[in-house]
């Protein structure tokens, strides 16, 4: 069954150094789902730089710039790990601010390895079930998320994995919730 997600919209929000593989293969498996997807970016240029596991990566086209987009016109959100990605954006209020209105609308949020250390700067982890990169484990524990150690979790639409290895379960899953859509708390 193709075309899970033909007529949503996702937003894809990066910045300098995220993982070029944790935004390359879901952004494949979104397209080929029929969704529309956009990379967006606080970064002040039309492109930003990928980090590929050791080393600086490819250049990716920005889609949007965060400034000229509203989260009430996507229908989920996807949050690339790489470590220098997730750290500039949680110190980014405009950002913050915009996956904080996916997580208090309750639509699907799909991150991955670093990714949801932004998710903690929005202070809505409290009391959810939730994996990473093992590193973040006591970020997460302190923001009351119950972290535990799997390849792909789900939490009312909160799908979370743990590294670059758990992309085909995470975007099975990642899908699978953004077909979904909104869920109840």
């Amino acid at each position: 069954m193709a075309n899970k997600l033909e007529g949503k919209k996702i937003a894809i929000l990066v910045e300098e150094g995220f993982e070029q593989v944790e935004l390359t293969e879901p952004l494949k498996a979104l397209k080929e789902e029929g969704a529309e997807a956009h990379i967006i970016s606080p970064n002040k240029n039309n492109e930003i730089k990928a980090w590929n596991h050791t080393d600086w990566g490819d250049t990716f086209k920005v889609d949007k710039k965060l400034n000229e987009v509203q989260a009430d016109s996507y229908d989920g959100l996807l949050l690339p790990g790489g470590v220098m990605n997730p750290d500039h954006l949680r110190g980014n209020k405009e950002a913050v601010s915009f996956v904080n209105k996916f997580m208090e609308s309750r639509k699907p949020v799909a991150a991955i390895c670093h990714g949801p250390w932004t998710l903690i700067e929005t202070g809505k982890v409290r009391g959810r079930k939730m994996t990473s990169y093992p590193t973040l484990q006591t970020d997460l524990k302190n923001a009351g998320a119950e972290w535990v150690d799997q390849e792909v979790v789900v939490d009312q639409g909160l799908v979370t994995s743990r590294n670059p290895d758990d992309i085909p379960a995470f975007n099975r899953k990642m899908v699978e919730e953004f077909a979904e859509g909104k869920h109840d708390r």
